[in-house]
């Protein structure tokens, strides 16, 4: 009975061993040469050291919650492209619809103005 089981473990111990070599690799290996331009603030759009509590554009994360709720949906369609010979009318017309609403909320979140950068 063990025996069957030792493929996932070898399995395991390789995942392991890249996730823990691989960065150690890239940490030897990479350049460390810091500059301004790489310490100035990128995406964030306020600086790294700074105090924790001052103000911030919210639109960062709203632009970024979107992203992350429109990528979640695409994801759903996956899996039904796979088994889409299998799932007949019924599941095609589902998927459609899916779809149809996918686009409506991203039509609506665009003509609301948030994805705007004012």
């Amino acid at each position: 009975m063990p025996e069957n089981y030792y493929p996932i473990l070898i399995f395991a111990v390789v995942a392991l061993a890249f996730g823990v070599i691989l960065p150690i690799i890239g940490k030897l290996l990479s350049p460390s040469r810091p500059d301004p331009e790489k310490l100035s603030p990128y995406e964030c759009g306020f600086e790294a050291f700074e105090d924790a509590r001052m103000k911030f554009d919210v639109r960062y994360y709203l632009v970024a919650i979107l992203f992350i709720l429109f990528d979640l949906e695409t994801a759903w369609l996956v899996p039904g492209a796979v088994v889409f010979k299998d799932i007949g009318l019924p599941g095609a017309l589902a998927l459609g619809i899916f779809l149809l609403l996918l686009v409506v909320g991203f039509v609506y979140e665009w003509k609301k103005g948030a994805l705007d950068w004012d």
